[in-house]
């Protein structure tokens, strides 16, 4: 018999009726002989909701109680589920990430997954019930309960198909598929039958919403093939697996974008040996993650150094710059959080050149300036004004004919 994970998220499992809706897909799979984990995240706006509650409580909630809060978010949706699908004399048994057990490390509320127990699991299946687990949790060695930080209900059903050795993990979430762009930018866009872990990773890595990145080097790590479906509609959804090499692949799989991006340059730096870590290691001991860095050497000895960082970390890094301007001996510190990154991915582009310079072509006869550039051997990104976005991303999408089947 064949075993499936599914993973629904919270807008899947928003309401009763959803949940119910749920039920029956779940039941109308398991019927066609089919081995079921259901793996659920909080209903929609709960996970908020709860946080709210907290700080109404400390302005700095305690991260260990944080995840104990959170975790009843999921355990709600686990066993509503289970008796969603008692109703429809569907056999099932709810399990939250501790009764599994998914253990994890001690780093509260961005927990690590460390192994996965899966003989109540197996159990359960072999009696021919449906598992339904709270996902996003787990627990440490000390007994704790842990959360998995953002999209970690994906992680928890990456793990738990990893460790069944799952036929597939299904993510069910509000779109079809993963699509060659943003259909909001570009409704021409186009679902994707297929894309490979690669790209997929780029693609998350760059601002698509459909995957968390997390979830995408899991199932790569431990060649789980995942599917991404929509929970309001039938389809075959896009299939996320190892590249074939007997498929003719295309140039360019998709593009994706970034809108959180922010640049700052520090100029005028004198150019001696360790520069670049003067300035990067105050950024880094803030937690703060850089993006794109470019270094410009002067005739006069000096350095340009430009990087981006997300939107969000913004003025912590433009702060962090300005205090150790005057000690590096720089000019000054510049700074734009007006501009994204727009990047073009597939593995096509290993074996086609021509393609950054297609690229830039394309973007030069819309009249967009290019402020950064960053390659990769499966992707190219660029740094252009926000205001460009739209226009970019139709134009490459057009001259890359993604629109084709």
């Amino acid at each position: 018999m064949a075993v499936f994970v599914y993973k629904f998220g919270g807008t899947s499992v928003g309401s009763v009726e959803r949940i119910k809706a749920v039920a029956e897909k779940i039941k109308k799979s398991r019927d066609q002989g089919n081995h079921i984990v259901a793996v659920v995240s909080a209903m929609s706006g709960e996970t908020n909701r709860l946080t709210g509650l907290a700080k109404e409580i400390q302005s700095s909630p305690n991260n260990r109680e944080m995840d104990v809060l959170l975790s009843t978010g999921e355990q709600v949706t686990m066993s509503l589920l289970s008796m969603a699908l008692h109703e429809i004399n569907c056999p099932a048994c709810s399990y939250t990430g501790g009764q599994v057990k998914i253990l994890t490390d001690s780093m509260h509320t961005k927990a690590r997954i460390r192994e996965i127990d899966d003989v109540k699991v197996k159990k359960d299946l072999d009696k021919g019930r449906v598992v339904v687990v709270a996902g996003f949790q787990g627990i440490d060695e000390e007994g704790n309960i842990t959360t998995l930080g953002r999209g970690g209900s994906d992680t928890t059903a990456v793990a738990l198909a990893a460790a069944l050795k799952a036929d597939e993990c299904h993510i069910y979430t509000d779109v079809d598929g993963v699509y060659t762009t943003d259909p909001r930018v570009e409704p021409k866009a186009r679902k994707l039958d297929k894309i490979t872990f690669e790209e997929m990773l780029e693609m998350a890595s760059l601002g698509s919403k459909v995957l968390q990145i997390r979830a995408v080097e899991f199932a790569g790590k431990y060649n789980v093939a995942l599917r991404v479906l929509s929970s309001f509609e039938e389809g075959e959804g896009t299939l996320i697996t190892y590249e074939e090499s007997e498929m003719e692949r295309a140039l360019i799989s998709g593009i994706a974008f970034n809108r959180d991006e922010a640049k700052l340059t520090i100029t005028g730096v004198p150019d001696l040996p360790g520069v670049a870590s003067k300035i990067l290691c105050p950024v880094a001991d803030k937690n703060i993650e850089v993006d794109m860095i470019i270094q410009n050497i002067a005739d006069d000895a000096t350095t340009d150094f430009t990087f981006t960082v997300h939107r969000n970390d913004y003025e912590r890094a433009k702060k962090i710059l300005e205090d150790i301007c005057s000690d590096l001996g720089a000019k000054e510190v510049t700074t734009d959080d007006t501009i994204v990154k727009i990047s073009i991915v597939g593995v096509g582009m290993r074996s086609h050149a021509g393609i950054a310079s297609t690229m830039f072509k394309v973007l030069a006869d819309e009249g967009i300036n290019i402020r950064m550039i960053s390659t990769s051997e499966i992707k190219i990104s660029v740094v252009v004004d926000e205001k460009y976005l739209e226009l970019a991303v139709r134009a490459l999408h057009k001259a890359f004919e993604l629109e084709q089947e």
